[in-house]
């Protein structure tokens, strides 16, 4: 059933993705719609499992890989500023909109700030393929949006165990922010220093495709150390694409990851949004999810925007950077499953919080098109 299933999602994922393009949308807005379509809600012909969730999840890790790999380092230092304003920018404006949305639904305080961190929460693996697709992704626009998300991720966790420690949950707070600095400073260190020589020692074996075999050793360690110590694992996937960038294994790697990722797994991980996508019993709570969607997408594109704007860009890019941080994904799926858990989110909140993150998803990408073809047109215009 599972093999039947991939095929479904693969010819199905192609079609849709280059109808989106058809239609003047970024492809991934095809995969992530027809996934609803294939899904439990609509069709019924794909249903989640255990193993797909982990074909999704190299899906995510490998593409976060592909995006480091993509990072010109040069760029990425001179960007430092506009990712930190960005950063916390799209932090700071839904953190305290939420607050009092929640003070407004008569949540309590910790309840309340919950909310806000959660509205807080980035996840740019959608927002990387739409700017690989826009061509942006080397441009100092993407490259702000992928250090301000490595930023995002950090902050956020590190706040978000602060409260749980408040609301008397289980958190060493001091531990949490010690792995996260230990996780940096080993990840620098090997970067720097491992993996190179391990690149160098590996590829040498003499059997077949040793280097990219390295390079994915490299990409799923990393990665499970930056889960392991509270890091995303999307975050430490890129870290390791970075790493690699700055060595002459770079293109080779590139070039078949690229191959590898793009042809299962990546497709299977935007489809997969669309399969999980829960709408039973939804639509008595459907004002809640639109005005908090409303105020997800609104408050990201406006701190995330104003942001980038004191950092320097034009109008018009600090929007499109804006908009590529509005989709939270998995990283505020994990932060509400926390919640529930911790009873910081009642099980309908949750269920609202679900479809809230998935519609932040959806028009992130069209959004993104909007204000980044708009700068396009402005720059022709200036020409």
């Amino acid at each position: 059933m599972l093999i039947l299933q991939i095929a479904i999602i693969l010819i199905a994922s192609k079609i849709a993705g280059s109808l989106s393009v058809r239609l003047g949308q970024p492809s991934v807005l095809g995969k992530l719609l027809i996934g609803i379509v294939l899904g439990p809600s609509v069709l019924g012909l794909v249903t989640e499992s255990e193993t797909l969730a982990e074909f999704s999840q190299i899906g995510v890790i490998l593409l976060m890989f592909i995006a480091g790999l993509e990072t010109d380092m040069d760029e990425f230092k001179r960007t430092g500023k506009a990712s930190t304003f960005v950063g916390f920018g799209g932090i700071i404006v839904p953190l305290v909109l939420g607050y009092l949305m929640g003070m407004l639904l008569n949540l309590t305080t910790m309840e309340s700030w919950f909310l806000g961190l959660l509205l807080s929460a980035t996840s740019v693996s959608i927002s990387v393929q739409a700017l690989k697709e826009m061509n942006q992704l080397k441009t100092p626009e993407g490259t702000t949006i992928l250090g301000a998300a490595v930023i995002d991720d950090v902050v956020v966790i590190i706040a978000l165990a602060f409260l749980m420690s408040f609301s008397g949950g289980d958190v060493n707070l001091t531990m949490v922010i010690v792995k996260k600095v230990l996780f940096f400073a080993g990840a620098i260190l090997v970067g720097w220093k491992i993996v190179p020589w391990f690149m160098r020692k590996f590829s040498s074996m003499k059997v077949t495709e040793s280097v990219v075999s390295s390079a994915l050793i490299i990409c799923f360690v990393i990665a499970y150390f930056a889960e392991y110590t509270g890091v995303a694992a999307i975050i430490g996937a890129y870290i390791a694409g970075v790493a690699i960038s700055v060595t002459d294994y770079k293109h080779e790697v590139f070039e078949k990851i690229e191959n590898i990722g793009y042809s299962l797994f990546v497709p299977i991980f935007f489809t997969s949004i669309g399969i999980t996508a829960e709408f039973s019993g939804i639509t008595e709570h459907i004002g809640l999810i639109v005005i908090l969607s409303v105020i997800a997408i609104l408050t990201k594109l406006i701190g995330a925007s104003v942001g980038a704007k004191l950092a320097g860009f034009g109008w018009n890019s600090s929007l499109g950077i804006g908009a590529a941080m509005v989709s939270r994904g998995e990283v505020a799926l994990i932060i509400a499953a926390i919640g529930l858990e911790s009873n910081l989110l009642s099980q309908d909140m949750f269920a609202v919080i679900v479809v809230v993150v998935l519609v932040t998803t959806i028009v992130t990408p069209p959004m993104m098109k909007l204000f980044f073809k708009s700068n396009k047109q402005k720059d022709a215009n200036v020409v």
